[in-house]
């Protein structure tokens, strides 16, 4: 199967029908305060900065994007079933990633 691409995320993403939150992504987002339009403004202009091609039940990537209010954002995703699966988001921390938001840092 091929990397998922930033373009068939946004395409996906273009109709809020085809989104599935996992309940994981639900209980984190709550946890988070991470609200849906913020992983929404993600997912349909973000950028694909990890790919899980081994993921189960489908591949998924790690999205890099801004909340509405500007604060970066992570969100991992899979599609799988012409679906759209947001399997959970965070706001990234400087202690476990770079300051571009989009490397990790390494594990001493």
């Amino acid at each position: 199967m091929n990397e998922l691409t930033a373009e068939q995320i946004r395409e996906l993403a273009a109709d809020v029908n085809n989104i599935v939150m996992s309940s994981h992504a639900n209980m984190r987002c709550i946890k988070r305060i991470i609200d849906s339009k913020d992983i929404l403004n993600v997912l349909r202009s973000g950028e694909i900065i990890e790919h899980y091609p081994e993921d189960y039940p489908f591949p998924s990537c790690l999205e890099l994007g801004l909340s509405l209010s500007g604060k970066p954002l992570h969100v991992c995703c899979a599609i799988g079933d012409s679906k759209l699966w947001v399997i959970t988001a965070y706001y990234p921390t400087m202690d476990k990633w770079e300051n571009d938001m989009k490397t990790r840092k390494a594990v001493e």
